[in-house]
């Protein structure tokens, strides 16, 4: 098996999430974080554990936005609900693709708050600016860039948000790294990702279609959480989305078989630094 680098990684996931957003039309398919929104194979759709990790997305309100712009919705989550934001906050989506979970953001935080999307895939990028002007939202602004790099000053985002993106990531550790130095001090994550209980074997990581699908990519929670920890971040909580009352953060890694799921995970940026 050869051992992908980042590099490779990064340029098959920025090619997948591309051909999503040349190729998406709308009433003829559905777009998907697994699967091409035809087939929906790579990652093993039909299996039920996988059916259920990238459906029934959202309690917070999408019904006004344009349906163009909820079709192409490539997440696994609710992390708008989860990040309770307030007017006049700035806020940073991880891996912003199409631009839903900023739309949604931008109207909550209204006229003095304001919203940064990063993604690095122009396609997306360019999606994303046309549906902004659809919506007509002037307090948002999208950046290309890596999630591992932000293009985003230190300490002058109250809340990062992002929606099946991270786990797409070769760097988990620098991804939070960046989300830290990117926080203010008291600032707050909030994301919706998928993680596993259990590890993928190298040969399953080296599947493309897999990783850029959002599966093979997901690290076991308790890596997940010793990188943000690693980062500097305290009051770490995964909550798996089927089973929200149980709390993952403080779990051991997991050596049976391997579960997916969709996790909520909220931590804050504490001290000074």
């Amino acid at each position: 098996m050869t051992q992908l680098t980042p590099e490779q990684i990064h340029e098959e996931v920025q090619a997948r999430y591309g051909r999503i957003a040349d190729e998406f039309k709308l009433g003829v398919q559905t777009a998907a974080c697994c699967g091409d929104g035809v087939n929906n194979t790579c990652c093993g759709s039909d299996d039920a554990q996988y059916d259920t990790l990238f459906s029934n997305l959202y309690s917070a309100d999408t019904g006004w936005l344009p349906e163009d712009v909820t079709a192409l919705s490539l997440g696994c989550g609710d992390p708008i609900t989860l990040a309770q934001l307030t007017p006049g906050q700035t806020v940073l989506d991880l891996g912003s693709g199409g631009g839903i979970d900023c739309f949604m953001a931008a109207r909550q935080v209204g006229p003095d708050g304001y919203v940064i999307g990063v993604d690095m895939t122009p396609a997306m990028l360019e999606k994303a600016r046309r549906n902004q002007a659809k919506v007509g939202l002037t307090n948002v602004e999208f950046r290309q860039g890596q999630i591992e790099a932000l293009p985003v000053t230190d300490n002058t985002v109250d809340v990062i948000i992002s929606n099946c993106v991270i786990n797409l990531s070769p760097d988990k550790a620098a991804v939070f790294h960046e989300a830290y130095r990117v926080l203010k001090p008291g600032g707050r994550i909030a994301v919706s990702d998928v993680v596993t209980q259990g590890q993928f074997t190298p040969e399953e990581r080296a599947n493309m279609a897999a990783w850029t699908g959002c599966i093979t990519g997901a690290e076991d929670v308790a890596d997940y959480v010793a990188a943000m920890r690693a980062a500097g971040f305290s009051a770490i909580s995964v909550r798996d989305k089927a089973n929200p009352d149980v709390e993952l953060s403080g779990v051991q890694r997991y050596t049976g078989e391997v579960k997916v799921l969709s996790a909520r995970v909220t931590a804050v940026k504490s001290g000074d630094r």
